[in-house]
């Protein structure tokens, strides 16, 4: 997994090495699970906030704009034999050299960053629902989640695969269940005033990164072994899958707790409201969704610590990068720091999209190179690319702006 495939006159890789193969569902489960975590949960807050048609309008846009952006980081990867992000960099745009591989670094450490603090929200809304749930302090919740989530992917990548497509089934059967409940409480209007514009620039920046999977996007390639509809089909569909399920977490956490939305996380709050053997489901469903993303980010950046330092065993890697995402959770325990489950999706959103501009560019690098595009074909052009950048601008610049 060190090295990248050989690349044959014809562009097409020789091989796309990989501990193990997924199925086309397992393929989709990990782009999903990778998306619903703490970005879908949070995006309610911030629904809460908006007028609902610039909520829908917000939604069709990101959707859009993740797709292409999903293909390109899909297709930078394809051309590189399923290589993470951080290689795809340093063979396209940072070469080699003194001041490449400080470059290389410098984008090591922000990409890597983005993930712990993925990952610290995740554990942080774990550990919010064993409060609620069984009055657990959040500390001992934060160590019990972290011991037993992260033994999936410890014991490799063929698990983390099956584990992300049965919860995929599961979570959209716990949503059904969460949809039909709702509607046994009282219900609130969607919201219809207009706040500010800082809202809805937040609003922007949370749903695409509820929607953004672009760090499994490699884990798919390799997966696939290069198979190309695979590789579409499992984006295509498991975004779609993520826009559903923002959506309809969204209505169904409006109607359901009207104005009571807080930074805890909807399905804390849309069980509040619903109570009784509710709530459990919902619960599950937040375990659920955390945990698949946790996975999905543990194990992308599991790889490119490995590409980095092949010498490092796997596991080894593996406790290299999410022992300090419970060790940073602990520390934000401490009063004077904002531990809100919101306050780490907002952090992780504003670092990891920053991260889209460097795919773009490496993107439009390698296409000029290899001269043909795969996956995208005329929709990976200049204009294209040129959209994804300045939605990927907005969306940072709303994950830094004050919610009104």
């Amino acid at each position: 997994m060190a090295e990248t495939a050989e690349v044959l006159p014809n562009n097409e890789p020789t091989e796309f090495k990989s501990e193990a193969r997924f199925s086309f569902f397992e393929s989709t489960g990990v782009i999903v699970g990778h998306g619903v975590g703490a970005g879908i949960l949070s995006v309610p807050y911030l629904a809460s906030r908006n007028n609902w048609w610039i909520f829908f309008l917000i939604v069709g846009v990101a959707y859009i704009v993740n797709i292409l952006l999903h293909l390109m980081v899909a297709e930078l990867s394809y051309h590189h034999g399923g290589a993470q992000f951080v290689q795809c960099l340093q063979k396209t745009i940072f070469k080699n050299g003194k001041l490449g591989k400080i470059f290389t670094w410098i984008a090591f450490g922000l990409l890597g960053l983005s993930v712990i603090m993925n990952c610290c929200s995740y554990i942080t809304g774990v550990a919010t629902v064993f409060y609620n749930w069984f009055n657990l302090p959040l500390w001992a919740g934060m160590i019990i989640y972290y011991v037993a989530s992260g033994l999936v992917v410890f014991f490799g990548m063929k698990i983390v695969g099956i584990s992300e497509k049965y919860c995929l089934y599961l979570m959209v059967a716990v949503m059904l269940v969460l949809t039909v409940a709702v509607f046994f409480v009282e219900l609130h209007p969607l919201p219809d005033t207009f706040v500010h514009i800082n809202n809805v620039l937040a609003l922007y920046g949370m749903v695409s990164f509820a929607l953004s999977s672009v760090m499994s996007a490699p884990t798919v390639v390799k997966g696939a072994n290069g198979n190309k509809k695979q590789i579409v089909g499992s984006i295509v569909l498991g975004t779609s899958i993520n826009v559903s399920l923002v959506i309809l977490l969204t209505i169904i956490t409006c109607i359901g707790c009207g104005s009571g939305i807080t930074k805890d996380g909807a399905i804390v709050d849309l069980s509040k409201t619903i109570g009784g053997w509710v709530a459990v489901v919902g619960y599950v469903f937040t375990i659920i969704a955390l945990s698949t993303s946790l996975w999905a980010n543990t194990l992308n950046l599991r790889d490119m610590v490995h590409e980095q330092f092949s010498k490092l065993g796997l596991r080894l890697c593996w406790v290299i990068v999410s022992l300090p995402c419970l060790i940073i959770t602990l520390i934000s325990l401490i009063p004077v720091l904002d531990s809100s489950f919101v306050a780490f999706a907002k952090a992780a959103s504003a670092i990891q999209i920053v991260t889209n501009l460097a795919i773009v560019v490496a993107y439009a690098v390698t296409r000029r190179k290899f001269k043909d595009s795969p996956l995208l074909g005329k929709f990976g052009a200049l204009a294209f690319q040129i959209v994804v950048i300045a939605f990927a601008i907005i969306a940072t610049v709303g994950s830094l702006l004050h919610v009104y």
